[in-house]
């Protein structure tokens, strides 16, 4: 798989055959249905994170004390969302074939699709934790049955019921919430994340695959990305979610909808970057 040549992040020095988990970039914005710009988020946040340390005082872990490779961007070919998708799930599938976890930064939400079934392909009871604040539930978007407005429905097309739960959701056509909370095809916590400990407490030990779209965030903390969606959580419950799952067999993640240029403060790409070291940390 050729690869993009980039800033590493920090700490993720190690090599691709010395190390247990291993970060890569999907710069993939194609589908993007409001503002685009995600594509930009990989190597923006690579810059940003030598602003952060190794350590991480709300874990007490370190970057260091884990052998962790930054593979870079997958050399993805614009204007061709089915060849993206193909070089995602091949990337994906040659780290876990390694015996490695998979660390994904995009990008738009679509890129979690093909990360997640490599990932099914390996371990088939799997689960999906799903942070957003949108359902990502539709069938299709403007006759587009891959978007990342249909992400998670396309998940469940073969993870199948009683296996994703969604934290954080607090936007998306009614039919999606019908048919995910009436007809009971997905677990929706919505608004908030109160309900987390308790599906901590039932998943136990079984193979997790984690994807954090970082409009969970209110704008307020975070308006550096494509669908912006007012009444979020704020940093800190970050820091609580990613501590409440820091027990769980996450075997695949994945951080998603970093717009960078849409925030010229560049806190947005901060935020980001502490998120991914958090959830690193979590995993390792």
């Amino acid at each position: 798989m050729e690869m993009f040549n980039k800033y590493c992040f920090i700490g993720c020095e190690d090599s691709f055959e010395d190390s247990s988990l291993v970060l890569f970039g999907a710069p993939f914005d194609g589908t993007c249905t409001f503002r685009p710009g995600s594509r930009f988020g990989p190597y923006k946040i690579r810059i940003d994170s030598y602003g952060l340390e190794t350590y991480s005082p709300y874990l007490d872990k370190d970057l260091e004390d884990y052998k962790i490779h930054d593979a870079g961007d997958i050399d993805l070919t614009f204007g061709n969302k089915v060849a993206a998708l193909d070089a995602i799930k091949s990337f994906t599938t040659e780290v876990l074939n390694s015996n490695k976890k998979p660390f994904m930064i995009g990008g738009e939400h679509l890129v979690t699709l093909p990360a997640v079934e490599a990932v099914y392909g390996k371990y088939e009871d799997l689960v999906l934790l799903h942070f957003d604040a949108h359902t990502d539930l539709r069938t299709d978007y403007m006759g587009e049955s891959l978007s990342h407005s249909t992400v998670i429905r396309n998940i469940w097309d073969f993870l199948g019921d009683g296996r994703i739960y969604q934290f954080g959701i607090r936007s998306g056509l009614k039919e999606e919430f019908v048919w995910a909370e009436r007809e009971g095809h997905t677990f929706i916590n919505k608004f908030s994340y109160d309900k987390l400990k308790d599906v901590v407490s039932k998943i136990q030990d079984k193979p997790v695959y984690v994807t954090i779209d970082l409009d969970i965030l209110d704008p307020s903390v975070f308006p550096g990305t494509g669908t912006p969606e007012p009444g979020g959580i704020n940093f800190n419950d970050m820091l609580k979610i990613l501590e409440t799952i820091s027990t769980l067999n996450i075997v695949g993640a994945d951080v998603v909808e970093l717009a960078p240029d849409y925030d010229p403060t560049g806190v947005s790409t901060a935020v980001a970057s502490k998120v991914i070291r958090e959830l690193m940390l979590a995993m390792a």
